[in-house]
């Protein structure tokens, strides 16, 4: 079977960006995801496209494809009282390099890095940690097979690698 929309490619990959490995998925925790639903970054998946059981693969993404360009725009300043916890400001979520768990003002999570910590303020940058950056996969096609439609309601997969509902 071929890799087509609402299919579920099992799928093992290294992701290498600037010369170094910064993810893995091995034959024994393969990657299973639904095909043409915006699971994956779009070039990702159109490179993936029409590739059978056992295919190997090769490609690099542009920023454009994947995670997109870094936006100077998402770096920001915080009042350093933003991470008051029980009226103490909570100084081991201020490490630099740290990534903390945050909303924006409609109650959505993301995360931001901390870049810089003042007295007053805190630089945290809310780019995706691989925005800007060219994205080199490999990897194998284990298995491929139609989503069910219980998969396709509920948008993620189930079963051996998935979760029951």
């Amino acid at each position: 079977m071929k890799i087509t929309i609402h299919t579920v490619p099992t799928v093992t990959y290294t992701l290498i960006v600037d010369g170094e490995v910064v993810d893995m998925a091995k034959k024994d925790n393969p990657l299973e995801f639904i095909q043409g639903i915006g699971m994956m970054v779009p070039g990702f998946e159109a490179n993936l496209e029409g590739l059978t059981a056992g295919s190997t693969y090769k490609f690099k993404l542009d920023p454009e494809e994947a995670y997109g360009p870094y936006d100077e725009q998402a770096v920001v300043d915080l009042p350093v009282s933003t991470f008051m916890v029980d009226g103490e400001i909570n100084k081991d979520l201020l490490q630099i390099g740290r990534v903390v768990p945050m909303q924006d003002q409609n109650g959505n999570p993301l995360s931001g890095t901390v870049l810089e910590v003042s007295d007053e303020k805190v630089k945290m940058d809310f780019n995706h940690m691989l925005a800007g950056k060219e994205l080199d996969f490999s990897g194998e096609i284990l298995h491929v097979r139609k989503a069910t439609q219980a998969e396709l309601d509920h948008g993620h997969v189930h079963g051996a690698h998935g979760h029951e509902h």
